[in-house]
Protein backbone atom coordinates (compact mmCIF):
# COMPACT_ATOMS: atom_id res chain seq x y z
CA UNK A 1 0.00 0.00 0.00
CA UNK A 2 1.55 3.28 -1.07
CA UNK A 3 1.89 6.00 1.49
CA UNK A 4 0.11 9.30 0.78
CA UNK A 5 2.37 12.02 -0.55
CA UNK A 6 2.79 14.74 2.04
CA UNK A 7 1.62 18.13 0.85
CA UNK A 8 4.42 20.66 0.57
CA UNK A 9 4.13 23.39 3.16
CA UNK A 10 3.33 26.78 1.65
CA UNK A 11 6.26 29.13 1.34
CA UNK A 12 5.91 31.85 3.97
CA UNK A 13 7.53 35.27 3.88
CA UNK A 14 7.64 36.89 7.33
CA UNK A 15 5.74 40.16 7.26
CA UNK A 16 8.47 41.70 9.40
CA UNK A 17 11.01 41.05 6.64
CA UNK A 18 8.83 42.89 4.15
CA UNK A 19 8.40 45.83 6.50
CA UNK A 20 12.15 46.05 7.03
CA UNK A 21 12.57 46.57 3.29
CA UNK A 22 10.15 49.50 3.24
CA UNK A 23 12.65 52.09 4.48
CA UNK A 24 15.45 51.25 1.99
CA UNK A 25 12.80 51.00 -0.73
CA UNK A 26 11.59 54.53 0.02
CA UNK A 27 15.17 55.82 0.01
CA UNK A 28 15.91 54.13 -3.32
CA UNK A 29 12.66 55.40 -4.84
CA UNK A 30 13.32 58.98 -3.79
CA UNK A 31 16.94 58.78 -4.92
CA UNK A 32 15.97 57.33 -8.29
CA UNK A 33 13.49 60.15 -8.91
CA UNK A 34 15.99 62.81 -7.86
CA UNK A 35 18.65 61.41 -10.18
CA UNK A 36 16.20 61.36 -13.11
CA UNK A 37 14.95 64.86 -12.29
CA UNK A 38 18.42 66.31 -11.84
CA UNK A 39 19.85 64.91 -15.06
CA UNK A 40 16.70 65.84 -17.00
CA UNK A 41 16.82 69.42 -15.72
CA UNK A 42 20.51 69.71 -16.54
CA UNK A 43 19.79 68.44 -20.06
CA UNK A 44 16.89 70.90 -20.39
CA UNK A 45 19.11 73.84 -19.42
CA UNK A 46 21.76 72.75 -21.90
CA UNK A 47 19.11 72.24 -24.57
CA UNK A 48 17.82 75.78 -24.09
CA UNK A 49 21.33 77.18 -24.39
CA UNK A 50 22.18 75.15 -27.49
CA UNK A 51 18.92 75.45 -29.40
CA UNK A 52 17.80 78.94 -28.36
CA UNK A 53 20.59 81.12 -26.94
CA UNK A 54 23.47 79.87 -29.07
CA UNK A 55 21.49 79.78 -32.30
CA UNK A 56 20.26 83.33 -31.66
CA UNK A 57 23.80 84.50 -30.89
CA UNK A 58 25.10 82.95 -34.10
CA UNK A 59 22.14 84.28 -36.08
CA UNK A 60 20.99 80.94 -37.44
CA UNK A 61 17.37 79.85 -36.73
CA UNK A 62 17.25 76.72 -34.60
CA UNK A 63 14.70 75.12 -36.96
CA UNK A 64 16.87 75.63 -40.04
CA UNK A 65 18.44 72.65 -41.79
CA UNK A 66 21.94 74.05 -41.22
CA UNK A 67 21.48 74.29 -37.46
CA UNK A 68 19.77 70.92 -37.09
CA UNK A 69 22.43 69.09 -39.10
CA UNK A 70 25.29 70.91 -37.38
CA UNK A 71 23.87 70.39 -33.87
CA UNK A 72 23.18 66.67 -34.28
CA UNK A 73 26.60 66.08 -35.86
CA UNK A 74 28.32 67.97 -33.04
CA UNK A 75 26.28 66.01 -30.49
CA UNK A 76 27.43 62.75 -32.05
CA UNK A 77 31.05 63.92 -31.95
CA UNK A 78 30.79 64.98 -28.29
CA UNK A 79 29.19 61.73 -27.20
CA UNK A 80 31.72 59.78 -29.27
CA UNK A 81 34.52 61.44 -27.30
CA UNK A 82 32.79 60.52 -24.04
CA UNK A 83 32.34 56.90 -25.15
CA UNK A 84 35.97 56.70 -26.25
CA UNK A 85 37.70 58.37 -23.31
CA UNK A 86 35.42 58.23 -20.24
CA UNK A 87 36.17 55.48 -17.70
CA UNK A 88 34.12 52.45 -18.66
CA UNK A 89 33.29 54.00 -22.06
CA UNK A 90 29.85 55.20 -20.85
CA UNK A 91 28.71 51.62 -20.34
CA UNK A 92 28.00 48.87 -22.85
CA UNK A 93 26.38 49.46 -26.21
CA UNK A 94 22.61 49.89 -25.53
CA UNK A 95 21.81 48.12 -28.80
CA UNK A 96 22.91 44.88 -27.15
CA UNK A 97 20.96 45.28 -23.90
CA UNK A 98 17.44 44.82 -22.60
CA UNK A 99 15.79 47.60 -20.56
CA UNK A 100 16.98 45.95 -17.33
CA UNK A 101 20.61 44.75 -17.37
CA UNK A 102 23.38 43.82 -14.96
CA UNK A 103 24.52 46.55 -12.50
CA UNK A 104 27.30 48.79 -13.80
CA UNK A 105 30.42 49.63 -11.75
CA UNK A 106 30.44 53.06 -10.13
CA UNK A 107 33.36 54.24 -12.28
CA UNK A 108 31.19 53.86 -15.41
CA UNK A 109 28.30 56.01 -14.18
CA UNK A 110 29.73 59.56 -14.61
CA UNK A 111 30.49 58.93 -18.29
CA UNK A 112 27.06 57.39 -18.83
CA UNK A 113 25.40 60.35 -17.12
CA UNK A 114 27.33 62.81 -19.31
CA UNK A 115 26.43 60.88 -22.46
CA UNK A 116 22.77 60.88 -21.38
CA UNK A 117 22.69 64.64 -20.77
CA UNK A 118 24.37 65.38 -24.10
CA UNK A 119 21.99 63.01 -25.89
CA UNK A 120 18.86 64.57 -24.40
CA UNK A 121 20.06 68.14 -24.94
CA UNK A 122 21.33 67.57 -28.47
CA UNK A 123 18.01 66.44 -29.94
CA UNK A 124 18.80 62.74 -30.45
CA UNK A 125 15.67 60.64 -30.99
CA UNK A 126 16.02 58.47 -27.89
CA UNK A 127 14.57 58.56 -24.39
CA UNK A 128 16.36 58.46 -21.02
CA UNK A 129 15.06 55.08 -19.85
CA UNK A 130 18.01 52.73 -20.46
CA UNK A 131 20.79 55.05 -19.19
CA UNK A 132 18.89 56.35 -16.17
CA UNK A 133 17.92 52.82 -15.12
CA UNK A 134 21.58 51.82 -15.53
CA UNK A 135 22.73 54.77 -13.42
CA UNK A 136 20.17 54.22 -10.66
CA UNK A 137 20.73 50.46 -10.54
CA UNK A 138 24.50 50.96 -10.34
CA UNK A 139 24.16 53.46 -7.49
CA UNK A 140 21.57 51.43 -5.58
CA UNK A 141 23.48 48.14 -5.78
CA UNK A 142 26.88 49.65 -4.93
CA UNK A 143 25.68 51.85 -2.07
CA UNK A 144 23.10 49.36 -0.83
CA UNK A 145 25.58 46.49 -0.62
CA UNK A 146 28.03 48.83 1.11
CA UNK A 147 25.71 50.09 3.83
CA UNK A 148 23.10 47.32 4.09
CA UNK A 149 24.72 44.11 2.83
CA UNK A 150 22.02 41.86 4.31
CA UNK A 151 19.74 42.96 1.45
CA UNK A 152 21.03 41.14 -1.60
CA UNK A 153 21.90 42.75 -4.93
CA UNK A 154 18.84 41.56 -6.92
CA UNK A 155 16.53 43.30 -4.43
CA UNK A 156 18.49 46.56 -4.71
CA UNK A 157 18.31 46.21 -8.50
CA UNK A 158 14.56 45.61 -8.46
CA UNK A 159 13.93 48.59 -6.18
CA UNK A 160 16.02 50.91 -8.37
CA UNK A 161 14.33 49.78 -11.58
CA UNK A 162 10.87 50.18 -10.05
CA UNK A 163 11.65 53.55 -8.51
CA UNK A 164 12.97 54.83 -11.84
CA UNK A 165 10.01 53.50 -13.84
CA UNK A 166 7.56 55.02 -11.36
CA UNK A 167 9.29 58.39 -11.57
CA UNK A 168 9.59 58.29 -15.35
CA UNK A 169 5.97 57.41 -16.10
CA UNK A 170 4.40 59.21 -13.14
CA UNK A 171 2.69 56.14 -11.65
CA UNK A 172 3.78 53.00 -9.76
CA UNK A 173 1.30 51.03 -11.88
CA UNK A 174 3.78 51.10 -14.77
CA UNK A 175 6.39 49.40 -12.57
CA UNK A 176 3.86 46.82 -11.36
CA UNK A 177 2.91 45.93 -14.92
CA UNK A 178 6.54 45.74 -16.04
CA UNK A 179 7.57 43.51 -13.12
CA UNK A 180 4.62 41.20 -13.64
CA UNK A 181 6.28 40.07 -16.89
CA UNK A 182 9.82 39.78 -15.50
CA UNK A 183 11.27 36.76 -13.75
CA UNK A 184 11.40 38.66 -10.49
CA UNK A 185 12.86 36.40 -7.82
CA UNK A 186 11.89 33.04 -6.34
CA UNK A 187 8.67 31.84 -8.00
CA UNK A 188 7.72 29.97 -4.79
CA UNK A 189 7.19 33.35 -3.15
CA UNK A 190 3.76 34.89 -3.87
CA UNK A 191 3.87 37.63 -6.50
CA UNK A 192 2.85 40.46 -4.18
CA UNK A 193 5.49 39.47 -1.64
CA UNK A 194 8.08 39.69 -4.44
CA UNK A 195 6.64 43.02 -5.61
CA UNK A 196 6.35 44.59 -2.15
CA UNK A 197 9.73 46.36 -1.97
CA UNK A 198 9.83 47.33 -5.67
CA UNK A 199 6.36 48.84 -5.51
CA UNK A 200 7.19 50.78 -2.36
CA UNK A 201 10.17 52.17 -4.27
CA UNK A 202 7.98 52.86 -7.32
CA UNK A 203 5.44 54.73 -5.19
CA UNK A 204 8.15 56.79 -3.51
CA UNK A 205 9.72 57.58 -6.87
CA UNK A 206 6.37 58.56 -8.36
CA UNK A 207 5.37 60.83 -5.48
CA UNK A 208 8.79 62.49 -5.45
CA UNK A 209 8.66 63.23 -9.17
CA UNK A 210 5.09 64.52 -8.98
CA UNK A 211 6.19 66.96 -6.30
CA UNK A 212 8.86 68.29 -8.62
CA UNK A 213 7.26 68.16 -12.04
CA UNK A 214 3.91 67.67 -13.75
CA UNK A 215 3.92 64.48 -15.81
CA UNK A 216 1.25 64.05 -18.45
CA UNK A 217 1.53 61.74 -21.44
CA UNK A 218 -2.00 62.46 -22.67
CA UNK A 219 -2.61 63.61 -26.24
CA UNK A 220 -5.71 65.71 -26.92
CA UNK A 221 -8.36 63.53 -28.59
CA UNK A 222 -12.17 63.64 -28.61
CA UNK A 223 -13.97 61.36 -26.15
CA UNK A 224 -14.46 57.85 -27.46
CA UNK A 225 -17.70 55.85 -27.14
CA UNK A 226 -17.74 52.15 -27.99
CA UNK A 227 -19.74 51.55 -31.18
CA UNK A 228 -19.87 47.76 -31.25
CA UNK A 229 -18.09 44.99 -33.13
CA UNK A 230 -17.04 47.34 -35.91
CA UNK A 231 -14.69 49.08 -33.49
CA UNK A 232 -13.19 45.79 -32.39
CA UNK A 233 -12.41 44.91 -36.00
CA UNK A 234 -10.85 48.32 -36.63
CA UNK A 235 -8.81 48.01 -33.44
CA UNK A 236 -7.37 44.65 -34.48
CA UNK A 237 -6.53 45.87 -37.99
CA UNK A 238 -4.80 49.02 -36.72
CA UNK A 239 -2.85 47.17 -34.04
CA UNK A 240 -1.70 44.53 -36.52
CA UNK A 241 -0.64 47.21 -39.00
CA UNK A 242 1.30 49.14 -36.35
CA UNK A 243 2.92 45.93 -35.10
CA UNK A 244 3.97 45.14 -38.67
CA UNK A 245 5.62 48.58 -38.87
CA UNK A 246 7.39 47.78 -35.62
CA UNK A 247 8.60 44.47 -37.03
CA UNK A 248 10.10 46.29 -40.01
CA UNK A 249 12.20 48.21 -37.49
CA UNK A 250 13.04 44.97 -35.68
CA UNK A 251 14.39 43.34 -38.85
CA UNK A 252 16.37 46.45 -39.80
CA UNK A 253 17.92 46.81 -36.35
CA UNK A 254 20.65 44.17 -36.49
CA UNK A 255 21.91 44.93 -40.05
CA UNK A 256 22.00 48.65 -39.27
CA UNK A 257 23.86 48.06 -36.01
CA UNK A 258 26.42 45.81 -37.69
CA UNK A 259 26.91 48.42 -40.41
CA UNK A 260 27.74 51.11 -37.84
CA UNK A 261 30.04 48.73 -35.93
CA UNK A 262 32.04 48.22 -39.13
CA UNK A 263 33.09 51.89 -38.93
CA UNK A 264 35.34 50.64 -36.14
CA UNK A 265 35.89 53.76 -33.99
CA UNK A 266 33.29 55.13 -31.56
CA UNK A 267 34.04 58.81 -32.24
CA UNK A 268 33.65 58.37 -35.98
CA UNK A 269 30.68 56.02 -35.59
CA UNK A 270 28.73 58.42 -33.39
CA UNK A 271 29.66 61.44 -35.52
CA UNK A 272 28.35 59.67 -38.63
CA UNK A 273 25.26 58.67 -36.66
CA UNK A 274 24.75 62.28 -35.60
CA UNK A 275 25.12 63.49 -39.18
CA UNK A 276 22.48 61.02 -40.40
CA UNK A 277 20.19 62.10 -37.57
CA UNK A 278 20.73 65.72 -38.56
CA UNK A 279 19.77 65.00 -42.15
CA UNK A 280 16.62 63.19 -40.97
CA UNK A 281 15.82 66.04 -38.60
CA UNK A 282 16.23 68.58 -41.40
CA UNK A 283 13.83 66.50 -43.49
CA UNK A 284 11.19 66.09 -40.77
CA UNK A 285 11.68 69.32 -38.82
CA UNK A 286 12.05 69.81 -35.07
CA UNK A 287 8.91 67.76 -34.38
CA UNK A 288 10.93 64.62 -35.26
CA UNK A 289 13.81 65.49 -32.89
CA UNK A 290 14.35 64.75 -29.18
CA UNK A 291 12.76 61.89 -27.25
CA UNK A 292 9.31 62.78 -28.56
CA UNK A 293 7.01 63.40 -25.58
CA UNK A 294 6.69 67.18 -26.01
CA UNK A 295 6.64 66.80 -29.79
CA UNK A 296 3.95 64.09 -29.52
CA UNK A 297 1.64 66.55 -27.81
CA UNK A 298 2.16 69.03 -30.66
CA UNK A 299 0.61 66.63 -33.20
CA UNK A 300 -3.05 67.62 -32.51
CA UNK A 301 -2.14 71.18 -33.49
CA UNK A 302 -0.86 69.93 -36.85
CA UNK A 303 -4.06 68.04 -37.69
CA UNK A 304 -5.67 70.97 -39.52
CA UNK A 305 -2.71 71.46 -41.86
CA UNK A 306 -1.19 67.99 -42.21
CA UNK A 307 -2.45 65.20 -44.44
CA UNK A 308 -2.42 61.51 -43.68
CA UNK A 309 0.68 61.19 -45.86
CA UNK A 310 2.31 63.99 -43.86
CA UNK A 311 1.69 62.24 -40.53
CA UNK A 312 2.91 58.99 -42.03
CA UNK A 313 6.10 60.73 -43.14
CA UNK A 314 6.63 62.09 -39.61
CA UNK A 315 6.17 58.59 -38.19
CA UNK A 316 8.58 57.09 -40.73
CA UNK A 317 11.27 59.71 -40.17
CA UNK A 318 11.00 59.36 -36.39
CA UNK A 319 11.18 55.57 -36.60
CA UNK A 320 14.25 55.71 -38.84
CA UNK A 321 15.85 58.31 -36.56
CA UNK A 322 15.26 56.07 -33.54
CA UNK A 323 16.85 53.14 -35.39
CA UNK A 324 19.91 55.17 -36.38
CA UNK A 325 20.35 56.60 -32.88
CA UNK A 326 19.90 53.24 -31.19
CA UNK A 327 22.31 51.40 -33.48
CA UNK A 328 25.09 53.99 -33.79
CA UNK A 329 26.12 54.03 -30.14
CA UNK A 330 24.01 56.80 -28.57
CA UNK A 331 23.15 56.06 -24.94
CA UNK A 332 19.36 56.14 -24.73
CA UNK A 333 16.13 54.19 -24.69
CA UNK A 334 13.67 53.31 -27.42
CA UNK A 335 10.25 53.42 -25.70
CA UNK A 336 9.48 57.15 -25.90
CA UNK A 337 10.41 57.72 -29.57
CA UNK A 338 8.48 54.56 -30.49
CA UNK A 339 5.51 56.01 -28.62
CA UNK A 340 5.71 59.13 -30.81
CA UNK A 341 5.66 56.90 -33.90
CA UNK A 342 2.51 55.14 -32.67
CA UNK A 343 0.72 58.43 -32.01
CA UNK A 344 1.73 59.81 -35.43
CA UNK A 345 0.45 56.62 -37.07
CA UNK A 346 -2.86 57.09 -35.25
CA UNK A 347 -3.21 60.62 -36.62
CA UNK A 348 -2.30 59.38 -40.11
CA UNK A 349 -5.02 56.70 -39.99
CA UNK A 350 -7.64 59.16 -38.78
CA UNK A 351 -6.64 61.72 -41.42
CA UNK A 352 -7.04 59.15 -44.20
CA UNK A 353 -10.20 57.54 -42.79
CA UNK A 354 -12.08 59.95 -40.55
CA UNK A 355 -14.66 57.27 -39.78
CA UNK A 356 -12.11 55.79 -37.38
CA UNK A 357 -12.33 57.63 -34.04
CA UNK A 358 -9.07 59.46 -33.38
CA UNK A 359 -8.75 58.12 -29.83
CA UNK A 360 -9.20 54.55 -31.06
CA UNK A 361 -6.69 55.00 -33.90
CA UNK A 362 -4.01 56.46 -31.62
CA UNK A 363 -4.42 53.90 -28.83
CA UNK A 364 -4.47 50.89 -31.17
CA UNK A 365 -1.42 52.11 -33.10
CA UNK A 366 0.46 52.71 -29.84
CA UNK A 367 -0.40 49.23 -28.58
CA UNK A 368 0.73 47.58 -31.79
CA UNK A 369 4.07 49.28 -32.18
CA UNK A 370 5.00 49.19 -28.47
CA UNK A 371 4.26 45.46 -28.35
CA UNK A 372 6.59 44.96 -31.31
CA UNK A 373 9.33 47.11 -29.76
CA UNK A 374 9.20 45.93 -26.14
CA UNK A 375 7.51 42.49 -26.15
CA UNK A 376 5.72 43.62 -23.01
CA UNK A 377 1.94 43.40 -23.34
CA UNK A 378 1.03 45.10 -20.07
CA UNK A 379 3.39 48.00 -20.64
CA UNK A 380 1.97 48.45 -24.15
CA UNK A 381 -1.58 48.52 -22.84
CA UNK A 382 -0.56 50.98 -20.13
CA UNK A 383 1.12 53.32 -22.62
CA UNK A 384 -1.97 53.36 -24.84
CA UNK A 385 -4.27 54.28 -21.97
CA UNK A 386 -1.77 56.83 -20.64
CA UNK A 387 -1.69 58.57 -24.03
CA UNK A 388 -5.48 58.40 -24.48
CA UNK A 389 -6.76 58.17 -20.88
CA UNK A 390 -10.30 56.94 -21.57
CA UNK A 391 -11.67 53.91 -19.73
CA UNK A 392 -13.95 53.06 -22.67
CA UNK A 393 -10.83 52.05 -24.61
CA UNK A 394 -9.79 49.28 -22.22
CA UNK A 395 -11.73 46.42 -23.82
CA UNK A 396 -10.76 47.14 -27.46
CA UNK A 397 -7.14 47.83 -26.42
CA UNK A 398 -6.85 44.52 -24.60
CA UNK A 399 -8.04 42.80 -27.76
CA UNK A 400 -5.55 44.89 -29.77
CA UNK A 401 -2.74 43.78 -27.47
CA UNK A 402 -3.64 40.12 -27.96
CA UNK A 403 -3.82 40.51 -31.73
CA UNK A 404 -0.48 42.31 -31.91
CA UNK A 405 1.09 39.73 -29.62
CA UNK A 406 0.13 36.91 -31.99
CA UNK A 407 1.97 38.71 -34.80
CA UNK A 408 5.18 39.52 -32.90
CA UNK A 409 5.61 36.44 -30.72
CA UNK A 410 8.63 34.31 -31.67
CA UNK A 411 10.04 37.21 -33.71
CA UNK A 412 13.47 38.68 -32.89
CA UNK A 413 13.59 41.45 -30.24
CA UNK A 414 14.55 45.06 -30.96
CA UNK A 415 18.19 44.53 -30.02
CA UNK A 416 21.38 42.86 -31.20
CA UNK A 417 22.30 40.53 -28.33
CA UNK A 418 25.20 38.74 -30.03
CA UNK A 419 27.07 41.74 -31.44
CA UNK A 420 30.28 42.92 -29.90
CA UNK A 421 30.08 46.01 -27.77
CA UNK A 422 30.91 49.37 -29.25
CA UNK A 423 34.67 49.59 -29.87
CA UNK A 424 36.60 51.54 -27.26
Amino acid sequence: MTEPIAAEAPFRVPVGNLLKLAVPAVVVGIGSALTLYGLSKLASLLEGWLWDDLSAAVGVPSDSAVWIIGMLTATGLAIGLVVRYAPGHAGPDPATLELVAEPLPLRVLPGLALALVLMLAGGVSLGPENPIIGINVGLAVALGMRFLPKVNAPIWLAMAVAGTIGAMFGTPVAAALLFSELDAGDRRIPLWDRLFAPLVAATAGTLTMLQLESLDLAVAAPAYSYRGLEDLGLTVLIALGAAAVGLVAVYLFVPLHRAFLRIGHPVLMLTVGGLVLGLLGALGGEVTLFKGLTQMQELPGLAATTTGAGFLALAGIKLLAMLVAATSGFRGGRIFPTLFVGVALGFAIHAVWDGVPLALAIAAAVVGIIVAATRNGWLSLFMAIAVVPQVSLLIPMLLATLAAWLLVTNRPPLLDPVAERSPA
